[in-house]
């Protein structure tokens, strides 16, 4: 078995990330239900989805001072973040309506993902490294997948209890933890030996073109998770306009998500002739300009507002994985797994305030909270501007 498997190791990095990341939004693909039985509000919404962004900001900064991405095995933590994510995910069945339980366990859950998403970017790059840009925008995609699957479980079980989706995640998750676990670690990355120093995995900010690089993904952040989490919103927003019932925002809120994948892996065969930094230009580019038009037409057909929403959807997150490549090429070789960590880190500590802003506003602004995402792609252009790095290094 173990054979079989290291003769595909992307593949099996791939889904196992696809399995592993489906805990990721699984309380916002059920969410018509929570918020139909429980009362819960779009801020409830935004409080639990912030409540997984700061786990994983804590656990991706725990790793990144302590230096584990490279003193252990990355399969091995992966293999154990995700019983313990399917552990928690599956408790918040329990939880749901005990708040600040719910939230101790949403938290407990992104804690868990630390464990998952960077270090599934350190095995595709310790197994595949010739190819990075291409490699890790499938590892990207599949976390879109992921984070898109709660949707679609969703729209498939509609009609029965809400739980079962949240359930079916979690077997998931156990099932991408054995997966890793039996493939084992790539042959691509040196091992760490000795102590690690707490500093190890905030030295590459102090090189200049990986700080430029860590911008660009900055200001991509900003602007990214705080429009998945709105998507179920602003899916329902069009769906109730063209007549239909709320029953098709899960299937459209997939859709959405989901098209994501398309674009990292369509943006990931670009880098190889184009390079990584001109794909995550233009992914970037137009995202942000979406940021700006979709409140300006929202009057328009919803039809087309639609076509936007899935445009949107496919840009805004092709930029993601030519951002990790970037990053990989510029970081010290023996701490590539710690600055990652910590570039997500400050990544997804952005993501905290764009989502409370834009989920708390949803109710007075509607639509026009879009353009509070504006200023991420921005500042991630500017930054990109001055990162000057050879398309050709990865």
């Amino acid at each position: 078995m173990m054979d079989l498997l290291r003769r595909f190791p992307l593949p099996v990095i791939v889904l196992a990330q696809l399995f592993g990341t489906s805990l990721w939004f699984s309380v916002n693909g059920v969410w018509l239900s929570l918020s139909g039985e429980l009362g819960l509000t779009e801020t409830d919404l935004g409080r639990l989805t912030l409540a997984v962004q700061a786990g994983f900001i804590v656990g991706t900064l725990t790793i990144a001072v302590t230096g584990l991405a490279d003193r252990f095995g990355a399969s091995r933590i992966f293999a154990v973040s995700s019983l313990l994510g399917a552990l928690v995910n599956g408790g918040f069945v329990f939880a749901a309506h005990l708040p600040p339980l719910d939230f101790v366990l949403r938290f407990a859950t992104g804690l868990c993902l630390a464990g998952i998403y960077p270090l599934g970017m350190k095995m595709v790059i310790a197994w595949t490294p010739k190819y990075a840009g291409s490699a890790l925008a499938w590892l990207v995609g599949m976390l879109t997948l992921g984070t898109a699957l709660p949707h679609l479980m969703r729209g498939a079980t509609f009609g029965l209890p809400w739980e079962l989706p949240l359930l079916v995640a979690s077997a998931l998750a156990l099932a991408g933890g054995a997966m890793v676990f039996l493939l084992g670690d790539g042959p691509h990355l040196p091992k760490s030996s000795g102590p690690i120093p707490l500093s190890q995995g905030l030295a590459a900010l102090r090189i200049p073109r990986f700080r430029a690089v860590a911008g660009g993904y900055f200001g991509h952040m900003w602007e990214l998770y705080a429009f998945w989490t709105l998507v179920p919103l602003l899916a329902g927003r069009e769906l109730e306009r063209m007549g239909m019932a709320q029953g098709f925002v899960p299937w459209l809120a997939f859709a959405i998500i989901g098209i994501g994948a398309a674009g990292c892996i369509g943006g990931g065969r670009l880098s190889r002739s184009r390079g990584s930094e001109w794909v995550a230009r233009v992914a970037l580019t137009v995202s942000g300009l979406l940021c700006l038009v979709y409140p300006l037409v929202s009057g328009l057909s919803p039809v087309l507002l639609v076509a936007l929403l899935l445009l949107w959807g496919l840009a805004v997150v092709a930029d993601s994985p030519q951002f990790s490549a970037l990053a990989a090429a510029t970081a010290p070789r023996e701490s590539v797994g710690s600055s990652l960590a910590v570039m997500n880190a400050v990544g997804f500590g952005l993501t905290l305030p764009a989502i409370w802003l834009t989920s708390g506003l949803w109710g007075e602004l509607g639509v026009w909270v879009a353009l509070l995402l504006v200023p991420g792609p921005v500042f991630g252009l500017w930054s990109l501007a001055r990162a000057r790095v050879d398309s050709g290094s990865v």
